[in-house]
């Protein structure tokens, strides 16, 4: 069970605090039944309710800073998701941003770019749908580093480009 004032994952809404631990006293909630009042980080005003044994969607802790030091050495040696079926690239993006998992969102923004710099050399755009897992993967990736490395989310992509060239 994660703590009051714990930063977590919670699936496609990105980091999140820990707000309360609690019974909720509504009409159609069963009595006793605890749920996490959990408050994106990066979206304002909005607040989630959860139970605490919700299995639905995935829900974890913030990688520290070591662990997410360690992920980011690691990017190098990840390979990027290649799938040819056209028809079948979407739904291989949703599958890798549900998991929530970091190595799935660097194949998701590897694949991209390299698919980016692809059709860029041939006078072709980035087709809707790659721009926007493109966006949803890296806005996923650099919340959770950002607040696993205590920096701002606008300077990770450059955090990790510089690191990535040292190693």
């Amino acid at each position: 069970m994660f703590q009051k004032g714990q930063y977590i994952i919670y699936g496609s809404s990105g980091v999140c605090e820990v707000e309360d631990i609690g019974t909720m006293n509504m009409s159609g909630i069963p009595k006793g039944r605890l749920y996490y009042t959990l408050l994106p980080v990066y979206s304002n005003g909005s607040k989630i309710y959860t139970p605490v044994d919700n299995d639905k969607i995935v829900m974890r802790s913030v990688l520290s800073k070591e662990e997410a030091m360690e992920r980011i050495e690691q990017i190098p040696e990840i390979e990027p998701l290649w799938v040819t079926d056209e028809k079948k690239r979407e739904e291989s993006y949703k599958e890798a941003m549900k998991s929530c998992s970091f190595e799935n969102l660097i194949k998701i923004i590897k694949t991209l770019y390299l698919r980016k710099q692809s059709r860029m050399a041939g006078g072709k755009k980035l087709a809707t749908v790659d721009e926007r897992y493109l966006k949803m993967a890296e806005d996923s990736l650099y919340g959770e580093l950002a607040i696993s490395l205590n920096m701002k989310k606008e300077e990770m992509e450059q955090f990790i480009t510089e690191h990535v060239e040292e190693t």
